[in-house]
Order: C-alpha cells, then structure tokens, then sequence
C-alpha cells in the first residue's frame, strides 16, 4: 500500500488498485489476448476478464515509486517486442497518471502465444 501525505491529510492505495490498473491498461493493447496465469499442470491459460489482476504483481520501492511484473497470453502472429513496449509505454502512463505514483518499471511476461 502507498501512502502520500498533503496538507490536507493521508491518501492510502491499496495494491489491487495498481493491478486492476495495470492489467486493464495491458489488455487494451492491441495483439494482448489476456493476462495469462499458471495450470496445476505447469501450463498456461488466458485468463477472463474479472480475473485479469492475477496475471500482475507489483512491488513498491523504497523511493515511493512502484514495479509492475505482468504475465500475458498474445495472439498469433504479432510482432512480440513492439507489443511488449506498447504495453510498457500504455501501463506506466495509466498508472502514474491516476495514482500520481511514479512506475520505477514494468516487466512484462509472454507466458504463451495463442492460436485461434
């Protein structure tokens, strides 16, 4: 959780606001089918939509700014590394943008690749 301080008083952000954030900013990437989590079998799934923040974990730093590790699932046929700077680019400007908290960085995962 992030705590900022004003003169007004204490505004507190839990970490699932940074993960619905990240994971919503990351599927609205064009060639992202979903995030992505792991099967009991050691596979991976997209997963739906209402459970998109599982695919996200996020780390605050020391200096007051947050890391975001995102696991995704793509389509076929998409240019991987122009996808992943797209998705970088979409979720530190989202969620610097309505936390006012700094994102230090972004990893991003490509877990599987689908074919439809």
């Amino acid at each position: 959780m992030v705590r900022i301080e004003n003169p007004n008083g204490v505004i507190s952000i839990t970490d699932d606001v940074f993960l619905n954030l990240a994971g919503d900013a990351a599927t609205s990437c064009f060639g992202v089918k979903g995030m992505a989590g792991r099967a009991k079998d050691g596979g991976f799934f997209a997963l739906r939509r209402e459970s998109m923040s599982k695919g996200v974990t996020v780390s605050m730093e020391d200096d007051g700014s947050v890391s975001l590790r995102l696991h995704i699932a793509v389509d076929h046929g998409v240019n991987i590394y122009a996808l992943c700077r797209s998705i970088i680019g979409e979720v530190s400007y989202k969620v610097s943008q309505a936390t006012g908290v700094p994102v230090k960085w972004v990893d991003v995962y490509v877990d599987t690749i689908l074919i439809d």
